[in-house]
């Protein structure tokens, strides 16, 4: 590891937090757009091209970083920021969205084979348990049994966005020291802008509403307001938080604990927008949270001084460095 940033449990977790509150926040922030009638694809783009906006100055002051590393910022871009979104749309346009979110939600599960099969890593028991008990709370959170009903396409797509996911974790562990990842995640929302541009065809959206009010639980927002936040919150910092999590505690670990994103968007929804939880959805909140806290055990709470090969952190290896 001596190219990155050492594991260490207190600020990863922070940071997990952090990103898990950002990312669950952003279907609470687009639900207005939509309800005003506003396309889901629509409020992706406009969701990624905001944190593109945001973030172009850093793109400008970092442009060498794609020049060093153009498959890594290529591959984030195609990937974590398009890949995820174009997939689950279209996973969801064919299947439920309970199924496909949890099926998107395999990605932490693909990281752990990926660290174990191709890296040949030894998996820590505490992350396994951990990622097991999120997806058993993840199926009870999201009543997955209503409405059952398999589509083979929708299902593959529905994978595809999982992988996707896993992308996210695993190239967020892959940046060295010698790079910005915010520089990566600005170039990444670039490409993702593009082509997300391609399926949304921003150019048939409807802008007025973005000057006209909507209602935010108790509170009445104009429309860019909820694109800013989107953009800023849960795109830049989100994507950010989430990388600087990565790197302090492992993709398996991260990967565990960032499905404290479903319980924070669940929670996030019955606080501003009054959508109560049934006692089964409560129970599965509950249960997702033990798997992060079981899963963050497999990272020692200090790196080991001078020892960055040590068993407490068995997956040194960076087989993406290469990217």
């Amino acid at each position: 590891m001596s190219a990155h940033t050492a594991r260490h449990r207190p600020s990863g977790l922070a940071f997990a937090l952090a990103s898990a509150l950002a990312f669950g926040g952003s279907g609470v922030f687009a639900r207005p757009l939509l309800d005003a009638g506003m396309d889901p694809l629509h409020v992706t783009w406009l969701r990624v091209a905001g944190a593109a906006l945001i973030l172009l100055p850093v793109a400008l002051r970092h442009w060498r970083v794609a020049q060093r590393r153009p498959l890594l910022v290529l591959a984030y871009g195609v990937f974590p920021m398009a890949g995820v979104q174009a997939l689950y749309f279209a996973a969801v346009a064919r299947i439920p969205v309970g199924i496909a979110l949890l099926l998107e939600f395999l990605g932490p599960v693909l990281v752990l084979l990926w660290v174990r099969v191709v890296r040949r890593n030894r998996v820590s028991p505490a992350a396994v348990v951990g990622v097991v008990l999120a997806v058993a709370g993840l199926g009870l959170l999201l009543e997955i049994w209503a409405g059952m009903r398999l589509d083979a396409i929708g299902v593959g797509l529905a994978l595809g966005a999982a992988a996707a996911q896993a992308a996210f974790f695993l190239l967020g562990d892959a940046m060295g020291e010698d790079t910005d990842p915010l520089a990566v995640i600005a170039f990444g929302a670039l490409i993702a802008t593009v082509l997300l541009g391609a399926l949304a065809q921003p150019w048939t959206l409807p802008w007025g509403l973005l000057a006209d009010p909507v209602p935010l639980g108790t509170l009445t927002l104009p429309g860019w307001a909820l694109v800013l936040w989107l953009g800023l919150v849960c795109t830049a910092i989100a994507y950010f938080a989430g990388v600087s999590a990565i790197r302090r505690l492992s993709p398996q670990v991260a990967g565990g604990v960032a499905y404290l994103e479903v319980v924070t968007a669940i929670v996030l929804a019955w606080v501003l927008l009054g959508e109560a939880l049934t006692p089964v959805q409560v129970v599965g909140a509950v249960v997702i949270v033990t798997g992060a806290f079981i899963a963050q055990t497999a990272v020692p709470s200090s790196p080991a001084p001078g020892n960055e090969a040590s068993p407490a952190a068995p997956d040194q290896d960076r087989a993406l460095d290469q990217h």
